[in-house]
């Protein structure tokens, strides 16, 4: 009986979603018998297959309902193609997972858990603020199990031979060790040979997007924001009497580094990509995600190097963070909807959401793990998943096109900062039209 007051609380968000009354009957007395199963759900991802599958095994063994769950992995290139050709002839997995940046693109897939079964405040009070993306006016699209924050990876060698004892914790902070000739050495014609950090550019910055989505926000900026009639609107630069222009303060401070005429002048696109450069001992900072840390190590096993949060504006700013969140969705051509729901349900629990973070590793989604005592690495990351944000991206690719363009045109001296915003902003306006 210990499972069964979750588990009807998830047949209710499912019996809400589905309408369907013989799912009751049949969910209450599997669930009072402790003995039977959903049936089979098959979950498609991008996250490590192997290591996914272990963690279902082991809940599976812990709960008999969950017999019948398997993962499958799929490439992440054609991830998205994939999953949108087989749900279109119905031979799509039951459930899917759904990173918070493809919520948009991917909605009319998937059928939503009811405000009437898990209500606004309830989602709120459970998740990350970062799973915001998975709050619409139609209910919640996913269930968050999983969140990935950047964090700022310092390699401990150079700082200390440039007399820097600790990483930055503003970014006043990082102009200054990127001024510091023992760390941004450049050689007698001015071309970088060993770099501060990797920003200014966006075809060798890895996570740029990412990185520029960050400062916007902590400068005070919004990418996209629902207006006053509830639609998503582009908002890098700011209505009138809206406020100031963050998209611009923080486009201005990340092409600097690319600024030969700079002091800060750190990088450029001839160089080597940003992961490359620090796991090979040539740059001092750089910024990536948490899960990236085993990836840097295994580049370099003998790269002395720590992670600590990421960098903050000083003053007048927001105290924030990006992050990429992973979340369950049921898929509206699924074979089995009522089990795949009860299985989204039991599988987004605080339990089997903290044995995924810690097998994948990656932070959980949940509040009730973030608050959990932790050390190390995994402190730090839990921290800057609860200040991370996420904003709404319509299509993940074309925005990417969005930024690039917006960094280049800046970077290449093509363009001044503010034009370059507003001709992203309008881009931005076309794809939401659409």
């Amino acid at each position: 009986m210990k499972n069964l007051s979750a588990f009807q609380l998830i047949l209710l968000i499912v019996f809400g979603a589905l309408g369907i009354i013989g799912v009751l009957i049949f969910a209450l007395a599997v669930g009072e018998s402790g003995e039977g199963s959903i049936g089979e759900v098959e979950i498609w991802g991008t996250l490590d297959g192997e290591v996914f599958s272990e963690v279902i095994a082991r809940a599976g063994d812990a709960d008999p309902n969950l017999k019948g769950v398997t993962y499958a992995e799929k490439d992440p290139v054609t991830y998205e193609s994939e999953l949108t050709n087989a749900l279109a002839v119905g031979r799509g997995p039951d459930i899917f997972i759904l990173r918070q940046d493809y919520v948009m693109q991917n909605a009319g897939k998937v059928i939503p858990f009811p405000f009437s079964s898990l209500t606004s405040a309830q989602f709120q009070s459970a998740y990350a603020d970062a799973g915001s993306p998975y709050l619409t006016s139609v209910g919640v699209l996913a269930l968050p199990i999983l969140a990935d924050p950047l964090v700022l990876y310092w390699n401990r060698d150079i700082l200390s031979a440039g007399g820097v004892a600790k990483p930055p914790s503003f970014w006043d902070e990082v102009l200054s060790i990127a001024q510091n000739a023992k760390i941004n050495v450049h050689n007698v014609s001015g071309g970088v040979v060993k770099s501060a950090v990797a920003l200014g550019e966006y075809s060798n910055v890895d996570n740029a997007k990412d990185i520029l989505s960050a400062l916007i926000l902590q400068s005070g900026g919004d990418i996209t924001k629902n207006d006053g009639a509830g639609n998503l609107a582009p908002s890098l630069v700011p209505q009138s009497g809206a406020g100031g222009r963050g998209a611009e303060s923080a486009l201005r401070f990340f092409t600097q580094f690319a600024d030969p005429s700079k002091d800060y002048y750190s990088w450029n696109r001839g160089l080597q990509s940003s992961r490359q450069g620090f796991s090979a001992g040539d740059l001092a900072l750089y910024i990536g995600f948490a899960s990236e840390e085993p990836i840097i190590r295994s580049m370099n096993p003998n790269l002395s190097f720590s992670a600590a949060p990421m960098p903050q504006v000083r003053e007048g700013g927001r105290t924030v963070n990006t992050a990429r969140v992973y979340a369950l969705a049921v898929s509206r051509a699924a074979k089995n909807p009522a089990g795949a729901g009860i299985a989204a349900g039991l599988l987004s629990s605080p339990e089997i959401s903290k044995n995924l973070s810690a097998a994948l590793g990656m932070s959980s989604a949940l509040r009730d793990v973030l608050a959990a005592p932790a050390e190390g690495n995994v402190l730090l990351a839990n921290r800057e998943v609860l200040i991370a944000r996420s904003w709404i991206d319509p299509d993940p690719i074309k925005t990417s096109g969005i930024f690039r363009g917006m960094i280049e045109r800046v970077s290449s001296g093509r363009m001044q900062v503010a034009d370059s915003v507003q001709r992203a902003n309008d881009e931005l306006g076309r794809i939401l039209e659409q």
